[in-house]
């Protein structure tokens, strides 16, 4: 049986799989969307040049609000607005898919920071949630209503799940977390791997053997500072020779 650990990562990350999904989904249908309302502008126009005979019909369609078979108001610079929304929402989309994967992490964590490590999911499901809403806010086809409504939903969950992990949900789904099923955040490495990578020899460590009560004072230092703790004074020997050195000679 799993730990309580590995359900949380399981579901945390089925959940950011679903983000994934429907950003790219929505992605897609955004194009599709985009290239039917070109098409669909560059017909109005096309038919507003050779109508001049049939005015009927051409001010049957200046009348209506919409541009037939498309999201682009009747209105002036109503294709520019239409065209900027698609392009922003796919620019959109294409952000948060790559906070999803967590790349590249210290540009989201300096710049934007509400969709770094450290923050939660609440923010990326109310940025789904109104990309979603911007897109059922129009009459489109089905592929993008089915993906706008999948996303709408996802950005939801998000949500949600924002409620309940809040900030911890990301560090809960992260994989180098999870390793083998062991939670290695806050491990400290031994002292000799910490040696290898930051240069230091061992001197540091058998110092800090020397200072316990156990081990001995040596001939260094630390004797010395026993001493002195003690009452002793250690002073320098006198210089003197041996006594078998010959004596010398006057001259």
């Amino acid at each position: 049986m799993l730990p309580p650990r590995a359900y949380t990562f399981i579901g945390l990350n089925g959940v950011r799989i679903l983000s994934i999904i429907a950003l790219i989904l929505v992605f897609s249908s955004n194009i599709v969307t985009l290239v039917h309302d070109v098409q669909a502008v560059n017909r109005f126009v096309a038919a507003g040049k050779v109508a001049s005979n049939s005015t009927t019909t051409l001010g049957d369609q200046l009348d209506n609000d919409y541009i037939s078979g498309s999201t682009v108001p009747n209105q002036p610079a109503g294709a520019f607005w239409a065209v900027l929304n698609r392009l922003l929402i796919i620019f959109q989309t294409v952000v948060l898919i790559l906070s999803e994967f967590g790349w590249p992490a210290a540009f989201f964590n300096r710049y934007f920071p509400v969709l770094g490590k450290d923050f939660g999911l609440g923010a990326l499901g109310v940025m789904q949630c109104l990309i979603g809403a911007a897109i059922l806010s129009h009459h489109v086809d089905t592929f993008t209503l089915v993906s706008a409504f999948f996303l709408f939903s996802v950005g939801c969950l998000n949500i949600l799940v924002g409620l309940i992990w809040r900030e911890s949900a990301k560090a809960n789904s992260a994989l180098p977390t999870h390793v083998a099923g062991v939670d290695v955040r806050g491990v400290t490495p031994p002292a000799f791997v910490s040696n290898m990578f930051t240069g230091n020899s061992d001197e540091k460590s058998h110092d800090s053997g020397a200072d316990s009560g156990k081990s001995g004072f040596g001939f260094g230092r630390q004797g010395e500072k026993a001493a002195g703790l003690k009452g002793y004074l250690i002073s320098k020997p006198i210089e003197s020779l041996p006594r078998y050195a010959p004596k010398p000679s006057s001259t």
